[in-house]
């Protein structure tokens, strides 16, 4: 990056305006009930934002304070909690899991001999789910301790340990078994104590609570097949599952919790070395000779552009949730959409590369001569025919960006201020109008009304953030 350590977050700040507009844009493009967004960065709240429906049914508001079912950001939560145990010596990421699972070690299971670790990694080789999974449907209530055992006990083993990386939400379940047997409390609580209440968080729990049944945003299932509308789903208490797909939470909770949990240097939760166990590579996942992810103990491991970030997704009936955390930079961004095809990665990856153009450009151009107007007096939506342009300022320069695009890097240009009415387009390689003007048409008042790019006229049609 050229910023010094100080600039990262102003720069990161003086974008988030864009930031919104451009999550704007994609919802409405994309027909998404609602989305919920959170940025940090250097401990800073930068963006806190909601747009879209909280339910299609009612059409009420989303709000930065509606509850979202998070899914399988509950096995970060989990593989904090472990580690917050380990660090206290009360359990070791090696125990075999029958130490702490009676049941498992008294049948003389296989997966006794499985250990936390692998659990966490997901190496132990045992089921995803079982065999009766309707629950994900919300056909049926989630198991409890005695049908989850029953179904591992009847044949939960697919893979030998460490053979395969085998995601599964049942391993979650039987580690969050081992919290209980090692603490003595319920998960939740022990959670609750341990984890949430540290960080003052009061808008994130481990399991669905009815009480707060007013407070959740609703889900809605996917447009399939050329549907034009969506039903509303419900919520349901996911029990003994809690550790590994019960958690809510708000996005600024969320990035609240993966910025003490995930972000060196802050040993609110963990010290550095434990964060370290949490976020090595433990498999790289390859299946049909492609690789599909990289996992830690509770974390994806993800590039986006140069950037090596760890977080989770989530996905429930209704709701595609994702977190993604630079330990290193601490930047922070976390989105949740409250419908079971919402973009959830394609808006957070967007939102990251936005970042980075504000922090770094892509190509350099000229300085604006001296008597040039404020690059404000460049910027707005244009729209014509082939589509919608933003002409934005970010990180102190002028960008266009194509808003309705999933990534916004295709078809972004840097741009030179020329004079008044004169832009050009940076010259690097390109289909488009790499190093062409860009002609500028005012109003009596001095304001642009539209722009010609690579030749074709496309008309102001409102102000950017």
């Amino acid at each position: 990056m050229t910023t010094s350590d100080d600039e990262p977050t102003a720069t990161i700040r003086a974008a988030a305006g864009y930031l919104r507009t451009w999550l704007e844009a994609q919802a409405a493009h994309r027909r998404v009930p609602g989305v919920q967004v959170a940025v940090r960065s250097g401990g800073e709240l930068v963006l806190s934002a909601a747009v879209g429906v909280a339910d299609v049914g009612t059409g009420a508001p989303l709000t930065t304070e509606h509850l979202f079912p998070v899914a399988s950001h509950s096995k970060t939560f989990t593989a904090t909690a472990v580690l917050r145990l380990v660090e206290a010596g009360r359990l070791r990421l090696d125990d075999p899991i029958g130490a702490h699972v009676p049941e498992l070690a008294a049948a003389s299971a296989p997966i006794a001999r499985a250990t936390v670790r692998e659990l966490l990694g997901h190496q132990s080789g045992i089921t995803r789910d079982g065999g009766h999974a309707d629950f994900w449907q919300l056909e049926s209530p989630f198991p409890d301790r005695e049908q989850l055992l029953a179904e591992v006990l009847r044949g939960g083993v697919v893979h030998a340990r460490n053979e395969h990386f085998k995601y599964s939400n049942v391993g979650y379940a039987l580690v969050g078994l081992a919290v209980e047997a090692v603490t003595g409390r319920p998960f939740a609580q022990h959670v609750h104590d341990a984890v949430l209440h540290p960080l003052g968080l009061t808008r994130t729990g481990a399991d669905h609570d009815p009480a707060r049944a007013g407070e959740y945003a609703a889900g809605h299932t996917a447009l399939l097949l050329g549907e034009a509308s969506r039903q509303v789903l419900g919520h349901d208490r996911t029990g003994v599952y809690a550790p590994a797909t019960g958690f809510w939470s708000t996005a600024e909770e969320l990035s609240a919790f993966a910025e003490a949990a995930l972000v060196l240097g802050d040993d609110r939760l963990l010290p550095d070395d434990a964060k370290r166990i949490m976020q090595r590579l433990e498999t790289v996942v390859t299946a049909y000779g492609t690789e599909i992810g990289r996992y830690g103990l509770g974390v994806d491991l993800t590039t986006v552009g140069e950037r090596h970030l760890v977080g989770h997704s989530g996905g429930w009936p209704g709701h595609i949730t994702l977190t993604l955390a630079d330990p290193g930079t601490g930047l922070v961004i976390s989105v949740l959409t409250n419908a079971i095809d919402g973009p959830a990665q394609e808006l957070a990856h967007g939102l990251v590369k936005l970042v980075d153009v504000a922090l770094e450009p892509r190509a350099q151009v000229p300085a604006p001569p001296a008597d040039a107007p404020p690059l404000t007096a460049f910027t707005g939506r244009f729209a014509g025919l082939w589509g919608v342009l933003d002409v934005v300022e970010l990180g102190g320069r002028l960008v266009l960006v194509r808003p309705t695009l999933a990534d916004p890097l295709h078809g972004m240009e840097e741009l030179q201020v020329v004079d008044a009415g004169t832009l050009r387009v940076a010259a690097e390689p390109g289909f488009g109008a790499a190093g062409e003007l860009v002609l500028l048409e005012r109003d009596d008042a001095g304001r642009v009304v539209a722009l010609r790019l690579a030749g074709v006229t496309h008309r102001w049609t409102g102000s950017l953030r």
